[in-house]
């Protein structure tokens, strides 16, 4: 394997990193009434691995695509040979730390992080094809728990998150209280619900107060979505032919689920909730805080300023956090209007949709930025919005 890039400075913590969830997490963790109908990795009669949903093959992870999820680093020609292989190629050809919480910690030593806060691979997934809300709880717990055994012995290092659905917010709510007592340091929702209903919506209302009273922030994270979620505006533009235009766009999802927060006044409603944008970029944020502000002041914000008597920049300044990816030009010059301790950096690792070089990039971008702002992009605010102390 070739020598990975260092960060230059300390204090490096990635506020998103992945892990390949092992296979046969869903049939050793699921409760045992549906273990029959575990989330497995499946092989067709061509030799391509697909994943099985509830006994069915599912519709977008499938062709081989399970192969290449945790393809970043091969993309730059760092390939991590095994020793032992199983001939599943979506564990076979898995990165240093993709699936291993020994490597992973390995990893971060070799690239000087010091923590990495761990979403999912497969959940992110799966979410787009399940429709039985039931089975969706039943799979989430099943994640949630593993996830906190896998981080169990980490010292720290590798920091677990809990998935919610909030198909079923009472559901939600209950495994949001079950997960923070297991260990989680903060939870996350897709950007769409199988109800239709945006994520700001009032019938979620009790998952937010129940986020806010346990310290945990919720994050929104970008996930598969149903054909009916998915651009259509220019017609079905779905399958892997339009992967350029579905990863270009595919902010515009989780901007949207952050915006319906302050449609519903849920920053005034909850103020001591923090609300985390994920994997969507961030040198956007500037213009959306100002187009929000804009509208908010004029007759169609009427509305909102009967329930939000604080501008949407007043609510994002005190309630909100964003992540960038390192490779944004344009950030330096967005952080010191918007704020220096409302951002932080994340990587992806190890999904190949980002570029694999994120630590040279992050090494640039540091340097770029006015030096009061240098460590809280790196570490400071990742540890602020998360209560974890210095």
């Amino acid at each position: 394997m070739n020598e990975l890039p260092r960060l230059e400075a300390s204090g490096g913590i990635d506020a998103d990193g992945h892990i390949l969830e092992p296979p046969d997490l869903w049939e050793r963790y699921l409760e045992p009434r549906y273990r029959d109908r575990a989330l497995r990795i499946a092989v067709d009669d061509r030799g391509l691995e697909y994943l099985e949903i509830d006994g069915r093959p599912s519709k977008l992870v499938r062709n081989g695509m399970p192969a290449g999820l945790g393809g970043m680093d091969r993309v730059g020609g760092i390939v991590y040979e095994r020793e032992e292989k199983t001939g599943l190629h979506y564990v076979d050809f898995s990165p240093l730390g993709g699936m291993d919480a020994a490597e992973r910690i390995q990893r971060l030593d070799l690239e000087n992080l010091e923590r990495v806060i761990l979403y999912p691979t497969l959940s992110v997934l799966w979410v787009a094809e399940c429709e039985d809300e039931e089975l969706t709880q039943a799979y989430i717990r099943a994640y949630n728990r593993w996830i906190v055994d896998f981080c169990s012995d980490s010292s720290g290092r590798l920091l677990p998150v809990a998935q919610l659905s909030l198909g079923d917010p009472e559901a939600a709510e209950k495994e949001l209280h079950r997960a923070a007592d297991d260990g989680v340091i903060g939870c996350w929702v897709p950007p769409f619900t199988w109800t239709r209903k945006s994520i700001g919506h009032p019938d979620h209302h009790r998952v937010f107060a129940a986020a806010a009273e346990r310290g945990l922030p919720l994050g929104i994270h970008p996930a598969f979505e149903p054909i009916w979620a998915a651009p259509g505006r220019f017609g079905r533009m779905t399958s892997h032919r339009f992967s350029f235009f579905i990863n270009v766009t595919a902010g515009d999802a989780v901007r949207h689920a952050f915006t319906s927060f302050f449609q519903y006044g849920v920053f005034e409603k909850l103020p001591n909730l923090k609300v985390v944008v994920l994997e969507s970029g961030a040198s956007w944020v500037g213009y959306w805080i100002d187009r929000m502000d804009a509208v908010y002041a004029s007759p169609q914000g009427m509305l909102v300023r009967g329930h939000s008597p604080e501008k949407p920049s007043t609510y994002f300044r005190r309630q909100c956090y964003i992540s960038a990816d390192p490779d944004e030009t344009t950030l330096a010059g967005v952080i010191p209007v918007v704020g220096e301790d409302r951002f932080f950096w994340a990587s992806d690792f190890p999904h190949p949709d980002h570029p694999p070089d994120y630590i040279e990039h992050l090494n640039r971008l540091v340097a770029a930025l006015p030096e009061s702002a240098r460590s809280r992009l790196l570490g400071r605010n990742v540890l602020d919005a998360y209560g974890l102390g210095a």
